[in-house]
């Protein structure tokens, strides 16, 4: 009888102990997957910024009339803070202006104009 005492603490100290680290477990799991979240969301927010920066400018270059954005495409890298115009444009004219437009949207970015007159 004492035998079988002794063998079902054991087995209750032993389920003790693994919830105990099981709940351990779950608190360090529940850190990590808020770390995980909260970083995922600043990367996020950072291409959404990109994102943005990228239709202003693609959005100043259709509205303006002098521009034919029609084969322009606008990159924005935010870790950089440049913006790249690549396409085509009818005139030397419309790449400067477009360049032009692309540095008055995108404040404190560079601009890379690879546009090429066809």
């Amino acid at each position: 009888m004492t035998r079988i005492k002794l063998l079902l603490l054991a087995s209750t100290m032993g389920i003790a102990t693994a919830c105990g680290n099981t709940a351990d477990g779950a608190k360090e799991d529940t850190k990590n997957a808020a770390e995980a979240t909260s970083e995922a969301a600043a990367s996020m927010g950072s291409s959404m910024d990109a994102a943005g920066e990228t239709a202003d400018v693609k959005t100043a270059l259709m509205a303006d009339t002098t521009v034919d954005a029609s084969d322009v495409n606008v990159d924005t890298n935010k870790e950089t803070k440049t913006v790249t115009l690549n396409g085509s444009v009818k005139s030397e004219a419309q790449k400067a202006r477009a360049e032009a437009i692309a540095k008055q949207q995108a404040t404190g970015y560079s601009v890379v104009n690879n546009l090429i007159v066809r």
